[in-house]
């Protein structure tokens, strides 16, 4: 088995290699946030994106640059100073079953979160040192002004054992500080090593065809279980595995 993680480790850095390349940032949903250079510009535009990728690649990337145009391709800006009146043009918005209530939801409790609480980093730490904690926390803050019951299905829970795909996928972009062009390191509360990695479809099927998952679903456990091989194969940095995990599903049909 030690023979067989080897090859399999050395399987993963070669397509992490190859894959965590600025070259493919086009059509992927990190190409949104890479519009900008603002630190908040980038993490709110990336928050929104990562709320939405589900689905194919092209309409992700339709649905938020639909998004960014509603906000006048100025997030901070139009977070902080949006009136009631100016989210009426959010109120057809629609992607897949998130829709305008949920957006317009969305964006008040962004506002809320750099009028009150700091800014979106500081939203998520201060919950202790595990990202499932961080996530956990950040919901609270998060629905902590009223809501529609609906929206809550929009941001995964992993204390009620979701995998929070696209909660960990923006934390691999804030965090992770490789310098190769693709996630974007600007957030310093956090250390590339306590990330786990977006779980989905693609990866978390490679990962079973190479023996690093025995659970079924793609849940919290799952994760957990992925990560255990993950963080012996790169203690520092286990997520950059993501993009081997996800390339080989994605672009080879592995």
């Amino acid at each position: 088995m030690i023979v067989e993680l080897a090859e399999i480790k050395e399987l993963l850095e070669v397509k992490h290699d190859l894959y965590n390349r600025s070259s493919f940032i086009a059509s992927d949903p990190v190409s949104i946030p890479h519009r900008f250079s603002r630190k908040e510009d980038i993490e709110i535009s990336g928050f929104l994106t990562a709320a939405i990728s589900w689905g194919q690649r092209k309409t992700i990337l339709s649905s938020a640059d639909k998004l960014l145009h509603l906000m006048e391709y100025s997030p901070m800006d139009f977070l902080i100073h949006f009136e009631d009146q100016d989210l009426n043009a959010f109120k057809k918005f629609v992607h897949r079953t998130f829709n305008g209530e949920d957006c317009i939801f969305f964006l008040s409790s962004l506002k809320n979160i750099y009028t009150h609480h700091g800014g979106l980093e500081k939203a998520f730490s201060g919950h202790g040192p595990d990202v499932k904690d961080a996530i956990t926390g950040f919901r609270k803050i998060f629905f902590s002004i009223p809501h529609p019951s609906r929206t809550v299905k929009h941001l995964a829970d992993p204390s009620a054992g979701a995998s929070a795909k696209r909660i960990n996928m923006f934390l691999r972009w804030m965090v992770r500080k490789d310098m190769r062009g693709v996630d974007f390191g600007i957030w310093n509360a956090f250390n590339p090593s306590q990330l786990y990695c977006p779980l989905d479809v693609h990866t978390g099927n490679v990962a079973r065809k190479l023996g690093l998952i025995k659970r079924k679903q793609n849940d919290w456990k799952a994760l957990e279980e992925l990560m255990v091989v993950l963080r012996e194969f790169d203690p520092q940095d286990p997520v950059k595995y993501d993009f081997a995990l996800f390339g080989l599903g994605m672009f080879e049909d592995f």
